[in-house]
């Protein structure tokens, strides 16, 4: 009798597997922080045999490399794939023993990437279910663009092939378990749902429902911004990971903070949105640990530059390093933990600024001096205020002088890149309301509203 067990990382979206039987199994496109890994096979009593990578992953530090040498299994990487390191070349019908009447048969699925490889679990001839990776997801598939933007046509076209590769050669009632589409960015489309199989995907995604043609012009029309850190995971993935490192980084005190502030260094604060903004060090930037700090921070800091995290706590110290070793973050430079009581130089005081709802905003009797949307372009075309500057978040810190004057009144979806926004702009020197509410409250509040597609 085979397991599945599925190893979430909620914050990125994405799934790895461990699959197996009695004694042996398979770890399926595994995060950065394999111990999640091993605790899963230690939990089930077997040696994890064999580590398989369904593609050189664009999203996130792949900790396969790292697990198979630490684990001796036998590490399976599609064979078109361009890598530096030893590994187990693996082409389309290939088949392994994971254990006993349990194998892994390859699919060749390109599309996501060019080498893009499924892997069918078969328990005793009989299709068990298969691991889909960044091909076919729930409701969608991973998006095509990622690789070279000269392919991404000839992609999404093999996108649409793969898709019914799996259609036509699994039955219906094959559960179906990707890698991404949970929030994950490399999905061509949020996802809705938990679970699915060949027969739902055949009834509901696009491209099993549309023709090749009007599947690929909606795939193509419909991708978002690409986080900017992708461009380091596929290298990284690519020239083999170096193993994790969780251990606590380097404490700093306050006037350590004031230095790395002073010589241009990221000073993060991972306390929540609300804390924040009622008192801060002067300078530092607000991404909170219970957010998608992994994604916001690595999307927005220049790349190599040095980070010194601020954490109420050694515990959320930790959860933040193991979000950020995840894509590629691996050391902060220092860290502190407390309170900006702590963290502020003697005869200084905390910056803050004001918190507010979209009917605060909409009780401005002159008007605000700037309103600022921060969401993506998909979510403004959906509607927006009138009158409001858009700049995505992830464009901020290089478009704050696009912010025109006055007053900023700062709003995103539900408030989390708002805050993130507002503290860039206070490290600024700017005057800033952070409106920290649902976007759908602006409606309620009687603001007027630019109706989007």
């Amino acid at each position: 009798m085979f397991f599945i067990d599925t190893v979430e990382t909620e914050s990125l979206g994405n799934r790895s597997y461990l699959a197996g039987g009695a004694r042996t199994a398979v770890a399926v496109d595994p995060p950065r922080d394999i111990d999640r890994v091993l605790a899963a096979a230690a939990a089930r009593g077997v040696r994890i045999s064999h580590v398989v990578e369904t593609h050189v992953h664009n999203d996130y530090v792949t900790g396969g490399l790292d697990l198979a040498r630490l684990t001796g299994a036998v590490y399976l990487v599609p064979v078109a794939a361009r890598v530096s390191f030893a590994r187990t070349p693996v082409a389309d019908g290939d088949t392994v023993s994971v254990d006993e009447d349990i194998t892994l048969r390859a699919l060749a699925t390109p599309g996501h990437t060019p080498h893009h490889t499924s892997y069918v679990l078969e328990d005793r001839g009989a299709v068990a279910a298969v691991f889909t990776g960044g091909s076919l997801l729930i409701g969608s598939v991973g998006r095509p663009d990622l690789v070279e933007p000269r392919l991404t046509e000839e992609l999404a076209r093999d996108q649409h092939a793969s898709a019914h590769r799996l259609a036509a050669e699994l039955p219906d009632e094959t559960p179906v378990l990707p890698t991404h589409g949970f929030g994950s960015f490399c999905s061509s489309s949020q996802s809705e749902g938990d679970a699915t199989t060949i027969g739902k995907e055949k009834s509901a995604n696009d491209a099993l429902v549309k023709d090749v043609d009007s599947f690929v012009a909606a795939l193509l029309a419909g991708l978002d911004d690409v986080p900017a850190y992708y461009a380091h995971m596929g290298p990284a993935n690519a020239a083999g990971p170096r193993p994790v490192d969780l251990s606590a980084p380097p404490l700093t005190d306050a006037a350590g903070i004031a230095e790395r502030l002073a010589a241009g260094e990221w000073v993060v604060d991972l306390r929540n949105r609300v804390a924040f903004a009622e008192g801060h060090v002067a300078g530092s930037f607000n991404f909170e640990a219970e957010g998608k700090i992994a994604t916001y921070l690595a999307w927005m800091i220049p790349w190599g530059k040095p980070v010194t995290l601020l954490a109420e706590s050694p515990a959320q110290l930790a959860a933040a390093q193991r979000e950020l070793v995840r894509v590629g973050i691996d050391r902060p430079a220092a860290a502190a933990t407390g309170t900006p009581g702590d963290w502020i130089p003697a005869g200084h005081t905390p910056r803050s600024f004001p918190r507010a709802t979209f009917a605060d905003l909409a009780a401005q009797e002159s008007g605000p001096d700037v309103v600022l949307d921060v969401r993506r372009d998909s979510e403004r075309a959906q509607g927006w205020i009138e009158g409001s500057v858009h700049i995505p978040v992830h464009h901020l810190h290089q478009r704050l002088a696009d912010v025109p004057a006055g007053t900023v009144w700062v709003h995103c979806a539900g408030g989390m890149r708002a805050a993130i926004a507002a503290s860039l702009l206070d490290a600024a020197g700017r005057d800033v309301v952070a409106v920290d509410d649902s976007f759908d409250a602006a409606l309620e509040a009687g603001l007027p509203l630019t109706a989007g597609n």
